[in-house]
């Protein structure tokens, strides 16, 4: 298991929170948003799920991986 902290601009309430939550774990990837910090712990396998991957499904939710 592989973990990341990234840096994700637009983000403001719960929905934002399930969004990313909700999108990452689509892909096999596990996401915990901290709203306060503007960032979004990942923990995924880098055999399952790439990089890319994250951020791609991060910004089709409408945010912005920085």
């Amino acid at each position: 298991m592989t973990n990341i902290t990234l840096e994700v601009e637009g983000m403001s309430c719960q929905h934002c929170v399930n969004s990313i939550e909700g999108a990452l774990k689509e892909i096999g990837a596990a996401g915990k948003v901290d709203l306060n910090s503007n960032r979004v712990a990942v923990d995924y396998d880098e055999n399952r799920v790439t990089l890319e991957a994250i951020k791609e499904a991060i910004e089709e939710q409408g945010y912005e991986v920085v």
